[in-house]
């Protein structure tokens, strides 16, 4: 007998198509969960550092593989997040928790593919170092690619340094020139017959914090974690002779302790690119703290690129140092290209 040949008298209920069981949007507190902090992302799988104490007061730290909750929906879990584990944290080799909240983030640090993209992506979550790191020789600098990760630094409240390398193929000087009037802080590092020079003061910079290493491929970011955590392994490359850009060795972002627990570095894939569309555009001039002052004189909505900006002005009478004009190029390019009209 069909639902349908019942009598008016009999009371059923139309079974439904998705089970019987009511539905509600209420969603379990997860009161019992244990946070942890996501260290290295693979294929939907994450790992997970549950620290010490956390399952019991004798309990050591341990490492955990965990998948996303529908709990959490389609919001992105990146390396640096601290979330909250239910379910099986044994930690062996079989064992699969769920990722069910991601806690407050205290930083964030994000890109564009470029200067249009809509959609930004996070590539690491509560670090407060970044470490901006480049050649100064094979590959040549690029100070434009440096300026973009200064202004996302301070767009994200993260301490920027500077980690100059390959500092025996070309003097150093010139390059740090151009960000004086900045005052951010640096590091040069060089090759020796024994190793690197530099590798013990660039380990002083970054003791009992959480930082994130960007660059883009080649300029030996994966090399320096290798010195700096010597477990790491992190595949290294060449530059590539025809484009003399270097090849892409770090795939995913992984975030490493340094040795004697003395804090964190995170080493990300090589970029080429580091684009600010998340960025509002009347902001960005706020991140280039040398050029800033000089807009005072400007008149009411100037783009600062234009014949009346006192920028021209400013820098002219020396106020933003030797490399004012460079400065002052390198800002306005940015902007252009954020709003889509690159010249």
């Amino acid at each position: 007998m069909s639902w349908r040949d019942l009598d008016e008298g009999d009371v059923r209920v139309r079974p439904s198509r998705k089970g019987s069981r009511p539905r509600t949007k209420e969603r379990p507190a997860h009161a019992d969960a244990v946070v942890a902090m996501v260290i290295g992302i693979d294929r939907g799988r994450y790992t997970c550092l549950v620290p010490k104490g956390a399952l019991g007061r004798k309990e050591p730290e341990r490492v955990v593989t965990a998948m996303k909750a529908r709990d959490i929906g389609r919001t992105r879990v990146v390396v640096g997040d601290d979330v909250a584990l239910v379910g099986d944290l044994a930690g062996g080799p079989d064992a699969l928790a769920r990722i069910v909240r991601i806690e407050e983030r205290r930083s964030v640090l994000r890109r564009t593919a470029d200067d249009t993209d809509p959609y930004e992506r996070i590539i690491v979550a509560n670090a407060d170092q970044l470490v901006i790191v480049t050649a100064l020789a094979d590959p040549e600098p690029r100070p434009r690619m440096v300026d973009r990760c200064l202004v996302a630094a301070y767009d994200a409240d993260l301490e920027p340094l500077l980690a100059l390398t390959k500092a025996d193929l070309v003097d150093p000087a010139p390059f740090l020139a151009s960000y004086a009037p900045l005052e951010v802080e640096h590091v040069v590092t060089s090759r020796t017959a024994d190793g690197f020079t530099g590798l013990e003061e660039l380990r002083e910079r970054l003791s009992g914090r959480v930082s994130v290493l960007v660059g883009h491929s080649g300029v030996g970011k994966s090399t320096l974690v290798n010195g700096l955590v010597p477990t790491a392994m992190r595949a290294t490359g060449d530059v590539n002779d025809t484009t003399g850009r270097g090849r892409h060795t770090s795939t995913n972002a992984v975030a490493l302790r340094l040795p004697g627990d003395d804090g964190w570095v995170i080493d990300t894939p090589g970029v080429r690119s580091f684009g600010l569309a998340h960025i509002d555009p009347d902001r960005i001039i706020d991140h280039f703290p040398d050029l800033a002052e000089g807009t005072a004189e400007c008149p009411r909505g100037c783009t600062h690129d234009e014949e009346e900006c006192a920028l021209d002005a400013w820098v002219a009478g020396g106020h933003a140092g030797p490399a004012g004009p460079s400065r002052l190029a390198s800002l306005r390019r940015l902007l252009s290209s954020r709003s889509g009209e690159e010249r």
